[in-house]
């Protein structure tokens, strides 16, 4: 909680501090600089909001969704500020409450969000695998949608075709499930009949909803300018049409992608045909718009041709900074467009609620009733439907497109951003409680056998992910589709015809949940994993002379600065170490810094300072040693400086004996100036004058003064 008020005042320091300099540079409502303050105050109110839902518990979103609100035209952005007389975020046009400019850097990254997750579909499974899964997927699109469409024509008027009503059809099919993988993973269940169901039938809701949002698009332009005649005939050739379109252009997309693939590799770097693959779902995205469907279905189709390329995991990774920019901004900005006024109306309340129960209650019986013939018991359908229950990413989209075309008015809008809000923070309550529900959830037993947990514990973090990393690459180059569900738990699930398995990374330890006939598979990739890298750090310390690091360097580096500075401290100096070995003299300097108060577990630091040791020595060169470590035994960074004129073995890189060391521990979760401490200290000890005195200081203080601190 300390943090997280630290988080805050620093929020509000900087909405002070930017007021005077708005006031000091004139007149900025209007033109580039207006939209460069105006981006810029979105993106730390978007990464503020997720930070603090993290914390939390709740998804990024959700965060990142209600700072939108909160900075909005309707709300704060509506005050007036030195600069901005009319408030940061007055629009100049009526169609949206924001400029055109940011709202088309967030309709760019609505563009970003569904290239991605094409990329990150699993089109075999969609096509061939899990019938329970297509059982599922089908039964909960089309109950949710014909629920969603229902709820409007009874609650605000219209047919069934009315194109407002379609769309809120639309928004109760869309599915996000990164939560449901986060508690099936916490429950150990990701593996289970049901989690498997549920992240199958995820992918059926993804296309399958695309489709539908294709053909109402149609519908709606159909429906435009009727004056509330219903022209069946035309309104059946302009969705005919648009599914037409939408099949044509995905067939042609799996029929080219990998010579298209091909094209992009000529260009040999990843970076290279990263960007000129989102160039293709931008020109795709401009063709939908133009054909009158959204613009998002050029873009998941685009991601979903190249997604059974072999270069498709490259460009997920590529494409991963981008999308931690811009997809914030997308969030908030569709914040940005909830009118608070109409989302505090008591009638826009209670039609939010009873959207939300019905988009609820849409879930859990489309889904759960179809899984009831699909070999599941009422428990597992239970489970299936609360786990197919939250709304996301695709439900925010639609109700942008919805709000921008003028379908959404204000009312409805702000209908679709509560139900979106109030389905994905109920969802946690409602899978945990199915979960904590004993017995079995299918009518016979799994026929995979039982699903095990195994845990693999490494020597470090660092070691962990590139494990990790091998293994996953490795898999999909046997043609295993390894699917992110969410980033930040590290929860991944991996599948290949009828086997499929989760895992899990979490700091050192990778869990992964198998069944009894996937579980061989596993312990071999993760066997072939270590195996390579040992392979391949076993050559490096064969082949690879650490001295050509040394003599590269120049005769000068980078002093220490500020922040590195405070890590020496006089009373941290030995002028007369004791101990004749390099264990007994990291030890004495251990207990030196045990004496100042700045190591709080003198045994974990010992044990992670030799870790290191093991790995390869720290002595230097020219009686130079920097024993250093990464550490949670520390909560700032702390160095000692010990002098031993006989001097130590500590196998430096030119056999001579240390005659000065320095150690250094850093914080594990802040290692920010680690490298900058070594280059630094290494740079001052590397002048023969300079070691010359150190070596004859008569005090902690002299010695402290001629390192340079």
């Amino acid at each position: 909680m300390k943090s997280l008020r630290r988080i805050t005042l620093l929020s509000f320091l900087l909405l002070l501090t930017c007021a005077p300099s708005f006031a000091s540079s004139g007149d900025l409502a209007e033109g580039q600089s207006a939209l460069v303050i105006q981006i810029g105050i979105v993106l730390f109110a978007a990464k503020l909001g997720g930070i603090l839902a993290q914390r939390l518990r709740m998804p990024s979103v959700l965060g990142e969704l209600l700072s939108g609100i909160a900075i909005g035209p309707y709300a704060l952005g509506a005050l007036s500020l030195p600069g901005f007389p009319r408030g940061l975020f007055f629009a100049t046009i009526s169609e949206i409450p924001i400029s055109p400019e940011l709202y088309g850097i967030a309709t760019i990254a609505s563009i970003i969000l569904l290239f991605v997750s094409g990329l990150e579909t699993d089109l075999s499974l969609f096509l061939k695998y899990s019938v329970a899964g297509g059982i599922v997927g089908i039964g909960g699109v089309v109950i949710s949608f014909a629920a969603g469409d229902l709820v409007g024509v009874s609650m605000f008027g219209g047919a069934f075709m009315d194109p407002r009503n379609l769309f809120l059809g639309i928004l109760s099919t869309a599915t996000s499930v990164g939560i449901t993988a986060r508690i099936l993973s916490d429950r150990k269940r990701m593996d289970s009949p049901e989690g498997v169901t549920i992240l199958a039938a995820a992918v059926f809701d993804d296309v399958l909803g695309i489709v539908f949002l294709a053909v109402v698009m149609g519908i709606a332009a159909a429906s435009n300018g009727s004056a509330g005649v219903i022209e069946w005939g035309r309104i059946g050739l302009i969705a005919a049409r648009a599914f037409g379109i939408w099949l044509g252009v995905t067939a042609l997309g799996l029929l080219l992608a990998k010579r298209v693939a091909g094209v992009l590799k000529m260009f040999k770097h990843a970076s290279a045909f990263t960007i000129m693959s989102l160039g293709l779902a931008l020109v795709m995205s401009g063709f939908f718009e133009r054909e009158g469907l959204a613009m998002i279905i050029g873009a998941y189709i685009t991601g979903l041709s190249l997604s059974k390329t072999d270069i498709s995991h490259i460009i997920i990774e590529k494409m991963h900074v981008l999308y931690e920019f811009f997809v914030p901004v997308f969030f908030a900005v569709m914040g940005m467009l909830v009118d608070v006024r109409q989302l505090l109306s008591p009638a826009v309340v209670a039609a939010g609620l009873v959207f939300t129960v019905v988009g609820i209650l849409s879930k859990v019986i489309g889904c759960g009733l179809p899984s009831l013939f699909a070999g599941f018991n009422w428990k597992g359908a239970l489970r299936i439907g609360a786990g197919m229950v939250p709304r996301g990413e695709v439900a925010l989209i639609i109700a942008g497109i919805g709000a921008t075309s003028g379908i959404l008015d204000g009312k409805l809008f702000g209908v679709s951003v509560m139900m979106t809000l109030l389905t994905t923070v109920v969802a946690p309550f409602g899978l945990t409680t199915t979960l904590r529900i004993s017995g079995s959830g299918t009518r016979k037993p799994d026929p995979r056998g039982e699903s095990r947990t195994v845990d693999f514990d490494f020597p470090s973090e660092d070691v962990a992910v590139l494990v990790t990393d091998t293994m996953t690459h490795e898999l999909e180059a046997e043609g295993y589709y390894v699917r992110t569900m969410d980033i930040e738990e590290g929860i991944a699930q991996i599948r290949r015809d009828d086997k499929a398995f989760s895992m899990r990374l979490d700091r050192a330890r990778l869990s992964v949940q198998a069944s009894g006939d996937a579980l061989p598979i596993v312990q071999a990739s993760v066997f072939e994993a270590v195996a390579a890298l040992n392979q391949s750090f076993a050559k490096l310390k064969s082949d690879f002379d650490p001295s050509s690091i040394q003599s590269a360097s120049p005769d000068e580096g980078a002093p220490l600065g500020a922040n590195e500075a405070k890590a020496v401290r006089s009373s941290c100096v030995a002028l007369d170490l004791k101990a004749d070995t390099k264990e007994g003299v990291i030890r004495e300097l251990l207990d030196t810094l045990a004496r100042s108060g700045r190591v709080d577990d003198v045994e974990l630091a010992f044990s992670d300072a030799m870790e290191r040791e093991r790995s390869m020595s720290t002595g230097m060169q020219n009686g130079i040693a920097l024993p250093h470590a990464k550490t949670d035994a520390v909560t700032t960074m702390a160095a000692a400086i010990g002098i031993k004129r006989s001097g130590v073995e500590f196998q430096s890189l030119d056999g001579q004996p240390a005659t000065i060391v320095v150690l250094l521990l850093t914080p594990k979760k802040s290692p920010a100036s680690h490298i900058q401490f070594l280059a630094g200290i290494g740079a001052a000890l590397r002048d023969e004058a300079r070691r010359t005195q150190i070596l004859g200081a008569s005090s902690g203080e002299e010695v402290v003064r001629l390192i340079g601190v």
